[in-house]
């Protein structure tokens, strides 16, 4: 039998292209698969089978752990009476008991072939899609198969590969026989059906596109820094070029266009922007919102937000529509934007001004006067006017001495002031520390809000937290729904 079974794993290994000791493993599987139905309860056997000879040893095999990750005796075995059978045993280790090995040919010969068969086929299916990886293709190139509740399944060589619905081109309309190209967006090795899954929406699939396109970018002269799309409708991408000879956007375009018109007719149509990356935020905003012209902006490195302002008539063209190219432009430079006129731009100045001016005048006990200077000066709170410089307030030529000394004296006062209230209100918010994500900032923000216990916490809306403490909607929303655990207790 020793023989048949070798000459068995040869022809499955030959017929399947598989490795030998995968048809071995799979034998091993079957073997103890069939020794375990010889006992009433669930066992762990091993099955091992000489590679030479085709002989084979069974074991039973319990894990050795300690008494506290001790739960079930048919599996494990506690270090002490591991050392009865084993003097060298250590935790984590295997104690082994031959067992009579079950003939090969008293398996149920069904049975063994299932087994037998699905390993190979699992082995096979792993080692095309392995030969397929191998070949580093970020795009995949093939025909429409079959369609599966909505889903395209595309024949690629021996593979197949799924495309999402959802991940299909708006008002694209794909058909069996239909050739198709897609980005090679990501790899479940845990599905049971097509494990290779692609995608005509994603960013990626527009930056491989341009690369297959433009030779400069695989040389390395040339480097796509960002995408975001509005698949079907409109794109933008960001270059940067690393030879000072190209004009990376011209090279996009290619003579007469036709580099970037091959990309938009892949996508069917979409509409692609291409913008100079640059170091500099600002910069690279400006240049992500174009065809609009930027008069002015303002930026916030606290809140990650840009405050553009544009003329009325350029307003229409810089939100673009449905606020596509503000979208556009926030998804590739990472920013939040928001787009103004000169005259809400004024407005929003005057009114942060007047903030400011009831800031000072109520905290430091000045006049209307005094607070117009500090804030000409460039002041945005009582910590710049208590801590900068001396010599920089000295520099003032509307203050002597002794008001810039009055005034820093004030400033710190008043801060002093704040923090001594705020730990008093921490203090009474036992209630509000006691939930992870809650500090001392939050609670002073929320007593101003007057939420001084877990109970208002808990009542709050996302948006309404995001408002009154100016954190991000995850954090947010993680905090809430810590407040919110005793409900379901």
């Amino acid at each position: 039998m020793s023989r048949e079974l070798l000459l068995l794993v040869d022809a499955l290994a030959r017929e399947k292209n598989v490795d030998k000791d995968i048809v071995f493993g799979a034998l091993e599987l079957a073997l103890a698969s069939a020794t375990k139905k010889r006992f009433d309860e669930e066992v762990d056997v091993r099955v091992s089978i000489d590679r030479e000879t085709g002989d084979y040893d069974t074991f039973r095999r319990w894990e050795v752990v300690t008494e506290e990750d001790f739960y079930d005796p048919a599996y494990q075995m506690v270090l002490d009476q591991a050392l009865k059978h084993d003097q060298e045993a250590e935790m984590g280790d295997f104690i082994e008991e031959e067992l009579e090995p079950v003939e090969f040919g008293r398996i149920g010969a069904q049975a063994a072939k299932q087994v037998i068969l699905q390993r190979v086929r699992d082995a096979e299916r792993e080692q095309i899609l392995q030969d397929f990886l191998d070949r580093g293709d970020k795009i995949v190139i093939g025909q429409v198969k079959r369609m599966e509740r909505g889903d395209a399944i595309v024949e690629s060589g021996r593979i197949e590969a799924r495309l999402p619905r959802d991940q299909m081109i708006p008002r694209e309309s794909l058909r069996p026989g239909d050739r198709v190209r897609a980005y090679l967006w990501k790899v479940d090795r845990m599905a049971r059906g097509q494990q290779v899954i692609l995608s005509r929406t994603s960013p990626d699939f527009i930056k491989a596109l341009f690369a297959m396109e433009v030779p400069e970018i695989e040389q390395g002269h040339l480097e796509i820094k960002g995408a975001a799309r509005d698949p079907g409708m409109r794109a933008k991408i960001a270059v940067l070029a690393h030879d000072r000879r190209i004009d990376p956007i011209g090279t996009c375009v290619g003579v007469r266009g036709s580099r970037v018109q091959a990309v938009t007719q892949e996508l069917g149509g979409e509409r692609v922007d291409i913008v100079l990356w640059s170091e500099d935020p600002a910069q690279f905003v400006i240049g992500a919102l174009s065809p609009a012209t930027v008069q002015s902006i303002v930026v916030d490195e606290d809140q990650h937000v840009m405050e553009v302002v544009v003329d009325e008539a350029e307003l229409a063209q810089a939100i673009g529509r449905s606020g596509q190219n503000v979208r556009l432009a926030s998804d590739l430079t990472g920013w939040q934007i928001n787009i103004m006129t000169p005259e809400e731009s004024a407005k929003r100045s005057e009114e942060e001004i007047g903030k400011l001016r009831e800031l000072f005048t109520s905290k430091l006990d000045v006049d209307e006067d005094v607070a117009n200077i500090l804030i000409e000066e460039g002041f945005t709170g009582l910590e710049e006017v208590a801590y900068v410089p001396i010599a920089e307030m000295q520099e003032i030529e509307a203050f002597d001495a002794d008001t810039v000394e009055e005034l820093r004296t004030r400033a710190r006062n008043a801060l002093l002031t704040e923090a001594i209230a705020r730990e008093e209100i921490v203090e009474g918010a036992g209630d509000l520390m006691s939930i992870d994500g809650v500090d001392a900032d939050l609670v002073g923000k929320l007593a101003a809000a007057e939420i001084s216990d877990r109970e208002g916490l808990a009542e709050l809306a996302v948006d309404e937290l995001v408002e009154i403490a100016g954190i991000e909607e995850e954090r947010a929303r993680d905090i809430i729904m810590k407040a919110r655990a005793h409900w379901f207790e």
